[in-house]
């Protein structure tokens, strides 16, 4: 197991790093939840367990946990991963050896501990590896379920993710907080558990991006229209209007 070697000056540095790539790339970040959530944290270390949608997850969930939470974040990271890009350790990454069932349940205890305060967060991308948010049912390693087990001070906290192209040029981000899972003894119960209510979360968005109905979510981030691009659709829409008599 690798250890996060967390600096906080580092920290700040790179969540402002991160949040600016993801105002380049996105044009809006949609998050249901974020109010609750927030009010969760100050009061009792937090787990939270979600799908792991693509490359950009890590960068997002320090501008969210970073810069929109401002709480002591940590992330459980696959060890390979984590010896290629080291810097991730520094920001709150432990890495974990997925093929050794010995370095993951040390990975368990570290996690379990460092869930010893209010302000602490821990985020388990469950699934091991980046998997389509289409995919059902969804299904998460065991480890998850047995940090729950293990941090009892802790409250889970199932979460979804999706990026998506809509109505403009620049994909938008979605993030599902769902509600606190009740406590599991049971690690079998407890993933089964994780599993159902991420699911719930990434349906709950499918469902709002059908409906075109974003009311239960929070634009955390909303890139503003460009003033240049819709003088250019104008013109061009003015030079290629119909003519009378052609």
């Amino acid at each position: 197991m690798i250890p996060a070697k967390k600096g906080a000056l580092f920290t700040r540095w790179f969540a402002r790093h991160a949040e600016r790539r993801i105002f380049r790339a996105f044009g809006a970040v949609h998050v249901r939840g974020i109010a609750e959530l927030g009010t969760i944290a100050a009061e009792r270390p937090v787990l939270v367990v979600s799908n792991h949608a693509a490359w950009w997850d890590p960068l997002l969930i320090l501008y969210l946990t970073v810069r929109v939470l401002r709480v002591d974040a940590y992330a459980m990271m696959d060890a390979k991963n984590l010896r290629a890009l080291p810097f991730f350790g520094r920001v709150g990454a432990f890495g974990v050896d997925l093929d050794d069932a010995a370095d993951g349940a040390r990975a368990i205890r570290y996690a379990a501990k460092l869930l010893d305060r209010a302000g602490r967060l821990v985020w388990v991308f469950a699934q091991g590896r980046e998997v389509v948010v289409t995919a059902r049912p969804v299904r998460f390693r065991g480890g998850s379920a047995e940090i729950g087990r293990v941090a009892r001070e802790a409250v889970v906290i199932p979460v979804a993710i999706r990026y998506e192209h809509g109505s403009r040029p620049e994909p938008s981000i979605y993030v599902a907080i769902g509600e606190p899972l009740g406590p599991e003894r049971n690690v079998g119960r407890g993933r089964a558990a994780q599993e159902e209510a991420v699911g719930r979360e990434l349906d709950r968005i499918d469902r709002a991006l059908v409906d075109a109905d974003l009311s239960g979510f929070t634009p955390v981030y909303a890139r503003a229209p460009s003033p240049s691009m819709a003088l250019l659709q104008h013109a061009l829409a003015w030079l290629t209007r119909p003519r009378a008599g052609r």
